[in-house]
């Protein structure tokens, strides 16, 4: 019995030290492959390939323009792989009637450098003003859209800029706040040094908000959604979806469509 508890702490420190060096591995799964691009089959898009400067390093971008498009979104992906595996999401944002500018942050796909929640803020900042600065892109015209790692970028962007709109879906309040919904996640969460507070900046966005999230979601749980919709200013419309973290907006896909529709429509 006296060994078993002298167990205890030590398995304790032992999952503090995992939390705190090894959670780039599970916070930035990035790949580096570009396998495909937006000119490749089935999709047969015009593009063009962009690379920003970064504080040093290089920023990889495809912004994908849609004739006739009075909106452009600026798309922030998920946590895992890279903008390659996010072109069916793109279909969807042309499908909507959007042009799209879509990045990689720093480590993942053809940017250089490495991931952290510093340079994901970087690499989403360098994207706002290439749209504004470079192409002229008024900003009262571009829709900020994140899903869940892309979410706490987009709040971050939101926070400081005055779009068209944003969306957030998927998206948590913040990474030490995911943890604590863990087994032993108070104690893991002190470990964690990439915080992400969305829920925080919420409250500075100047444009509508549309928050989607689904009560399957088993990584980012339901009740994140929920309470980045509280926390923000109105106007903003929540979105109910089904499915889980990953599938979520395909296993909706008609109310989906259907809730982006009904967000765009209100006059702002």
């Amino acid at each position: 019995m006296f060994s078993f508890l002298i167990l205890i702490p030590v398995a304790l420190v032992l999952l503090l030290f995992c939390a705190y060096h090894l959670q780039e591995y599970v916070i930035f799964p990035a790949t580096r492959n570009i396998y495909r691009t937006p000119s490749s089959a089935p999709f047969n898009w015009r593009f063009e390939e962009i690379f920003l400067d970064v504080n040093g390093e290089r920023t990889h971008a495809w912004f994908i323009p849609l004739e006739g498009a009075a909106t452009t979104v600026l798309f922030s992906h998920g946590n895992a792989g890279n903008m390659a595996d996010r072109l069916e999401s793109i279909q969807l944002l042309r499908t909507l009637g959007f042009s799209v500018l879509a990045y990689d942050y720093g480590g993942y796909g053809r940017s250089t450098g490495r991931p952290s929640e510093k340079r994901i803020y970087a690499d989403a900042k360098a994207s706002w003003e290439y749209l504004t600065k470079v192409r002229g892109v008024a900003p009262e015209t571009i829709l900020l859209f994140g899903r869940s790692l892309g979410g706490a970028a987009t709040a971050y962007l939101a926070a400081r800029v005055k779009p068209a709109a944003v969306v957030l879906e998927s998206t948590f309040c913040s990474l030490p706040a995911v943890v604590r919904d863990m087994p032993f996640g108070n104690f893991m969460a002190k470990g964690i040094r990439h915080s992400f507070p969305t829920l925080e900046r919420v409250p500075y966005f100047q444009a509508p908000l549309l928050v989607i999230h689904s009560p399957e979601d088993t990584l980012i749980p339901y009740k994140h959604g929920k309470a980045i919709y509280e926390a923000a200013k109105a106007p903003k419309m929540f979105l109910g979806i089904r499915g889980n973290h990953n599938d979520g907006f395909v296993r909706s896909m008609d109310a989906y469509l259907a809730g982006w529709k009904r967000f765009l429509s209100v006059p702002r």
